[in-house]
């Protein structure tokens, strides 16, 4: 549980560091068993998700409840990290950000597609496979509106927020924040690409089945030992 807390901490980080998370924006659980899970909550010395410590991260059940000592509390959109986990049970990890680039390009009509290749490979299959849009621009704070947002979501791995940010899913803090990473490295390309004037176009079928599958040593172990080195020193562990 301690190394776990560690872990949601540094993948909190991870999500500032990249500019999904402005601000004093965004939480990341972890489900530890059928009531319970580990989320970032608020506390006293509230400085932002590029500060989270390890005494952030609490251990709630599905209400709410659980080791808030010190003045914590669970962030006001508690159920939209409640309610995927109750209706997936496959999913070990939630993440909640709010990445200037998505939300513009929702903004402006351009959808994630698979405009990229081996640029992004793990980006490119996300985007194939859809990436949906929950219309609605409000604060996910109870189950109404969370169920809303996860049948919008489905069973695909990131939902986009219209005028808000975005859901990802995931088996851990790593694949859920770079599954968020990629979903926002292909909005900002396709936001240069229309700025630039240019017409947003899928990668061909052909090209797409010759993209390699390189395993998640790869996609995922080395790409999120390189989230966290560049981090440095400058933020609390």
């Amino acid at each position: 549980m301690d190394a776990l807390r560690h872990d949601i901490a540094a993948a909190c980080r991870v999500l500032a560091a990249r500019g999904l998370a402005d601000g004093i924006l965004g939480h990341i659980s972890v489900r530890i068993d059928a009531d319970h899970l580990l989320i970032r909550c608020r506390g006293p010395r509230e400085r932002g998700l590029a500060f989270t410590e390890y005494a952030d991260i609490r251990l709630v059940n599905l209400d709410g409840e659980g080791d808030l000592t010190g003045g914590y509390r669970p962030p006001n959109e508690l159920p939209l990290h409640t309610e995927v986990l109750r209706a997936r049970p496959e999913v070990g990890t939630v993440v909640h950000a709010h990445p200037p680039a998505v939300v513009a390009a929702d903004l402006a009509g351009i959808r994630i597609r698979p405009v990229v290749g081996a640029f992004d490979i793990p980006g490119a299959r996300l985007a194939e496979g859809g990436v949906p849009v929950y219309p609605r621009g409000v604060l996910v704070r109870d189950r109404r509106l969370a169920k809303e947002m996860t049948a919008a979501m489905a069973d695909r791995p990131v939902v986009v927020l219209r005028g808000h940010g975005l859901t990802a899913a995931g088996d851990s803090p790593a694949q859920a924040v770079l599954r968020a990473i990629s979903v926002d490295t292909i909005a900002r390309m396709s936001l240069a690409v229309v700025g630039a004037g240019g017409t947003l176009v899928d990668l061909p079928a052909e090209d797409m089945a010759e993209l390699p599958d390189l395993g998640s040593g790869f996609n995922e172990a080395t790409a999120w030992r390189h989230e966290l080195a560049r981090l440095g020193g400058t933020a609390p562990v």
